[in-house]
């Protein structure tokens, strides 16, 4: 069983708990409800678990996406914030579209009402209320084996396509794309027989390279294509042969044509089973050349075939914010990695950049007049940039520094070569597999914050107002100061913590205790989930936990001035327990604070150690103008809103749905309605290049 079912007290109703997944959703009932197991066969929807009460009315506590829908799963309407609808006898089930997929099968009449943060469900009589629920935590269905052959690595590669769960436009939703099977090298080629590939008529073929292979994983993903041998590479179906790399790297073409693809198969999806009405398509509708309907009930080669007719100059603009570039070395090993990469549909590139010869973010001596600084060394200074020539993923080795040839691409860059990224993240294959054998973990989020320097409490006592602020999910905080070696290498290792924010000293050897200094490259594993080192040169400490059981964190190259230090880490505390991921608040800290480019990413930055209050996580950017305000929403997503999910802004007169990750414009807001939007939405506002902390009733203050 992977949801819990809860009744609780105070307030009266039903829990909705995750325990893999530490995700919750709280039911209200006007008395108590006793929950009692059902049959999940009921619902049109998957579902893990199903449980039935007695009530005339639920509400739920946070508000996510609301669909109601037929017998057959058809979504007959959608509701925004502030909205409404009765649903009569041809209405069955109530889709909630958060953290964990919520289903509640209508058995008589009623009413749904939205508001700002929650959703009000009344009957029109006392009724039997199921149910059903179902987690968003992903595992791999299988493994395949194969052997170093580039002709084998093919067709491993193509096996990865059985994780789509169909190849109508709907695939475009992320929930209807599972996660690949995982891929193991070995002495023969092994696909197990339980991974039926769609059959699609498409393929594409390439060049029996590895770099080529793994360029094109994600559109074969996408498109449940097969992956055959040519010397020059091509999409081919039974319609027409698209040719790839025609004046451009392959990777660049495979890159465009796959979010062109995208991109138009989400327009397309809004004739199916959720009728959304979406920005992007209003946007783009008239300019189209073929109609909705008829290409939503096209087979997927006529739907290629109508797509690539576009021009990209067209749709490039209304792209989703791709969230995740993955630098592969072209090496054997490199075709384990792919399984985690596709799941995100990652872009996948070679590991291309200019070497750095000398670290050149230090501290500035103005900077460095400032305060002291996070080393257990004295503060060195750097040369000036020196670089090297362009190389590529087999030269420089793990100690060479590296600016990768691209870094605007996605929100985040993944590096999975041997030397450290600057500008991107250091990504590890056992980040990823961590999060593969994570087991049910305690009912509060535990997090653990260890000071090591008494000169450094001022972040600390910052931290005790960021961490556990949220009314709706429960934190346990633990606070430890002047953890001796063993002491903190038990905490690691035997703490189950959630989330870890260290305050101190480390060097490349260690993380400084009273004692002396502690390697987590000797411990031989740690369990711990998320963590955050704002120390001097934590970087070969951050990656050891990453290497022995954590998902990824956070931390430094160079040294950093305490109290610049201070100022992120307050930043990177805010945002992560609002639940952004890592990739998304180091982004912004990287913006918003003094020396946010000095920290970079180890491990998976799509980590996270929180959910959301409802959607996707998102920042508001707020300017004056002479008749109002202009609005830039700005969405990310995360591991339950991944590329394709659909948000709303909420704000008149954006009413429409958008595609998350991405941006909206609202401009010419007038005062009052700015002021009513702030009032009612919690979350980070970016103004005048700073970040404020918008706790509701507060926010007046913002305009």
């Amino acid at each position: 069983m992977v949801i819990e079912f809860d009744g609780t007290r105070k307030p009266t109703g039903l829990e909705v708990y995750d325990p893999i997944e530490q995700r919750r959703l709280h039911v209200r009932t006007p008395t108590a409800v006793s929950p009692t197991p059902a049959d999940g066969r009921q619902f049109c929807h998957p579902v893990d678990t199903a449980c039935s009460i007695e009530t005339d009315s639920i509400v739920f506590d946070q508000l996510y996406g609301v669909h109601i829908h037929d017998e057959d799963g058809q979504s007959l309407c959608s509701l925004s914030a502030n909205d409404s609808a009765r649903f009569e006898e041809d209405a069955r089930f109530l889709g909630l579209s958060g953290p964990i997929r919520v289903y509640t099968r209508l058995e008589t009449t009623g009413l749904v009402e939205t508001g700002i943060g929650s959703i009000h469900v009344t009957f029109d009589e006392p009724t039997t209320v199921t149910i059903g629920a179902r987690s968003l935590h992903e595992q791999p269905a299988e493994t395949i084996t194969t052997t170093d052959e580039p002709a084998a690595t093919m067709q491993a590669v193509s096996a990865l396509s059985s994780a789509l769960k169909t190849t109508s436009p709907e695939r475009a939703w992320p929930t209807l794309r599972g996660h690949p099977p995982l891929i193991e090298r070995g002495d023969r080629l092994e696909i197990p027989s339980t991974l039926e590939q769609p059959t699609t008529n498409v393929t594409i073929e390439v060049p029996a390279t590895y770099q080529d292979i793994y360029a094109v994983s994600p559109l074969a993903f996408f498109l449940g294509a097969e992956i055959r041998e040519s010397e020059y590479p091509a999409i081919v179906t039974d319609v027409a042969t698209y040719d790839l790399a025609l004046g451009m790297r392959l990777e660049d073409d495979v890159a465009r044509t796959l979010k062109h693809i995208f991109l138009l198969e989400c327009l397309v999806r809004t004739e199916g089973l959720y009728r959304d009405d979406l920005r992007e398509r209003h946007l783009l509708e008239d300019e189209l050349p073929f109609d909705f309907f008829d290409t939503y009930h096209a087979s997927l080669t006529d739907r290629l075939e109508a797509y690539l007719s576009v021009p990209f100059d067209l749709v490039e603009a209304h792209i989703p914010r791709w969230p995740l570039t993955a630098h592969v070395p072209s090496t054997p090993e490199g075709v384990e990695l792919l399984p985690f990469v596709v799941n995100e549909l990652g872009i996948v590139r070679e590991p291309r950049g200019t070497r750095i010869d000398a670290l050149s973010e230090m501290p500035s001596p103005e900077v460095a007049d400032a305060g002291f600084v996070r080393s257990a060394a004295p503060l060195s200074r750097s040369a000036d940039l020196q670089r090297a020539p362009v190389f590529g993923p087999d030269d420089g080795a793990p100690t060479d520094l590296v600016v990768p040839a691209v870094t605007d691409e996605s929100i985040e860059h993944a590096w999975f070569g041997s030397q450290v990224p600057r500008g991107a993240s250091k990504a590890t294959i056992e980040a990823y597999q961590n999060q593969l054998d994570r087991q049910q973990r305690t009912q509060s989020i535990e997090i653990l914050l260890v000071c090591n320097d008494a000169r450094m409490l001022d972040e600390h006592d910052v931290l005790d107002d960021a961490y556990g602020t949220r009314d709706t999910l429960p934190f346990d905080i633990h606070s430890e100061f002047g953890v001796s070696t063993d002491d903190l290498a038990s905490l690691l290792t035997d703490g189950g913590y959630d989330f870890l924010h260290y305050i101190g000293h480390a060097t490349p050897e260690g993380i400084q205790c009273p004692d002396g200094n502690l390697d987590v490259r000797t411990l031989p594993s740690v369990d711990l989930g998320v963590f955050f080192l704002n120390a001097c040169q934590s970087y070969e400490q951050g990656l050891a936990l990453a290497e022995r059981g954590a998902f990824g964190g956070v931390a430094t190259l160079g040294d950093i001035v305490n109290e610049h230090a201070v100022e992120t880490g307050e930043t990177m505390a805010r945002l992560l327990n609002l639940g952004f991921p890592l990739r998304a608040a180091l982004e912004m800290a990287k913006e918003t604070t003094t020396i946010g480019d000095q920290y970079l990413i180890v491990g998976d930055g799509s980590a996270d150690i929180a959910q959301t209050d409802g959607g996707v996580p998102s920042i508001i950017e707020v300017s004056d103008t002479p008749s109002g305000y202009d609005f830039v929403l700005r969405s990310y997503s995360t591991k339950e809103f991944r590329v394709g999910a659909a948000s709303e802004v909420n704000l008149e007169p954006a009413t429409q749905k958008y595609l998350s990750p991405g941006r909206v414009d609202v401009t010419d807001v007038q005062t009052g309605e700015a002021h009513s939007y702030l009032t009612w939405t919690n979350g980070p506002v970016l103004k005048h290049e700073s970040l404020v902390w918008n706790d509701g009733l507060r926010s007046l203050d913002i305009c």
